[in-house]
């Protein structure tokens, strides 16, 4: 079997033992219902009651997808290790980088399922509400697919050498600050302190620009969308995901799991 065969075997193994997880759904359920009550809290508006549902439902999607992100992704290999069953898959030909890359996509895998399930359910109420439904709507959850594929490869590097609880806590924090890089920017440009101009340019070199994946505003707001705003951010995602994929590999190899 090839190496891309065996990273296609180990993916669907991961994406088949993942939808057997019971909390996995539960996050899907709320993020659902999340997205239903866009209809009631809308009611409460007669001018922007369109806008409103429709920035509830994308931002239920993007939330619980986060969620679902960070709970599937800081598991990658604990499960392993504590079943053990981690020393069977790699005492077959199959290197440590080939079963990393192939947990990741069967993460991913799984989490873009939930997404198109939760985006089927923001179409759905969209349209039982008469809200319009446009091409930004589809590219907001495209860049928001996109942003969720970097948040697994963030649990996924920390998730190769730390506990669950660690890796949870970092990725929250990751996604988190990931947010406010760009406001840091814009604040620390604003000072006449150098070393807070370098440091908020610093964080925001070194952490994912996540607001860069964020059309929700536009979308609900029927602003235009250039192919740039789409493109850019998609090639920026690949591209610190082959980064942080890459940096997961060389400290997986190294990790010793006895």
């Amino acid at each position: 079997m090839s190496s891309l065969g065996r990273i296609v075997a180990i993916a669907g193994n991961t994406v088949r033992e993942a939808i057997r997880n019971k909390v996995l759904y539960a996050l899907l359920f709320f993020g659902v219902l999340l997205i239903g009550t866009g209809i009631l809290v809308s009611s409460l508006s007669y001018v922007e009651g369109d806008r409103i549902l429709q920035s509830v439902g994308l931002s239920s999607l993007r939330l619980f997808g986060a969620a679902i992100a960070i709970f599937v992704g800081v598991n990658l290999i604990h499960k392993e290790v504590d079943r053990r069953t981690i020393y069977t898959v790699l005492s077959k030909p199959l290197s440590r980088a080939e079963f990393l890359i192939g947990k990741f996509a069967g993460l991913v895998a799984t989490l873009w399922l939930q997404v198109a399930v939760m985006a089927v359910a923001f179409v759905a109420v969209s349209l039982l509400s008469g809200a319009p439904l446009t091409g930004g709507h589809a590219a907001a959850v495209v860049l928001a697919a996109i942003e969720l594929a970097v948040l697994v490869a963030v649990a996924t590097l920390f998730s190769s050498f730390t506990t669950p609880m660690l890796a949870s806590l970092f990725t929250a924090g990751f996604y988190v600050v990931g947010h406010v890089t760009r406001d840091l920017r814009e604040l620390g440009s604003q000072s006449d302190v150098s070393s807070v101009q370098t440091m908020t340019a610093f964080l925001h070199r070194s952490f994912p620009d996540l607001e860069a994946f964020n059309l929700t505003t536009h979308a609900i707001h029927g602003l235009p969308i250039t192919q740039a705003q789409v493109v850019w951010p998609l090639l920026y995602g690949v591209a610190y995901m082959g980064v942080l994929l890459t940096l997961a590999c060389l400290v997986f190899q190294r990790r010793d799991f006895r």
